[in-house]
């Protein structure tokens, strides 16, 4: 189902959540004792979003995630400094690039260097098929720093720039609409 079936992925999204959200992987949290290099600038901005969608590097997918959901809006590579903490997912390809890029945004989210709230890590396929075991063991590594992870396989409808929702985006909205919900609640 997607663009060209004339229905929205809200119509085939299940209401109850059939499994649970992802494991915390890693730290909730900054921790103040850690220190790190700038990996992304912080962009002041005045504006408001349920979920900024933040690129570890150029071609992170952020835009495509943003433009999914009305509400969500790309932060670019920047963290954005909004005038209330951000709820954030950082996006990241599963090339080597993509997660050192990652990698090294997560350290800096960690030593508490960023105005946000992280939600986790979003790693999208950089190619059709499986991910080398080097990369797979890299991505293991770089998602152990995000509270939590979702990988999303090559969708040859995004590179068309056709708005194309599989299961598995359908279940990181879902998953990413529960989480950013509780975190408002929680406030």
């Amino acid at each position: 189902m997607g663009a060209d079936t004339g229905q929205t992925w809200q119509a085939w999204v299940p209401v109850a959540a059939p499994e649970p959200l992802p494991a915390v992987t890693g730290p909730a949290a900054p921790l103040p004792m850690l220190t790190a290099d700038p990996a992304l600038p912080i962009a002041p901005t005045e504006r408001i979003a349920d979920l900024w969608v933040v690129g570890a590097h150029g071609g992170a997918g952020e835009s495509t995630l943003a433009a999914l959901v009305d509400g969500w809006l790309a932060a670019e590579h920047a963290w954005p400094d909004a005038p209330q903490p951000a709820p954030c997912v950082l996006t990241a390809r599963t090339s080597a690039g993509g997660l050192l890029a990652a990698q090294a945004a997560l350290r800096q989210w960690a030593a508490g260097d960023t105005p946000v709230q992280l939600t986790g890590l979003v790693l999208l396929a950089d190619a059709p098929g499986s991910l080398p075991r080097s990369l797979r063991d890299l991505a293991g590594l770089v998602a152990g720093g995000a509270p939590r992870c979702w990988s999303i396989p090559w969708i040859e409808q995004w590179r068309l720039g056709q708005a194309q929702v599989t299961r598995d985006v359908a279940r990181l909205i879902r998953d990413l609409t529960v989480v950013t919900d509780t975190t408002r609640r929680s406030k």
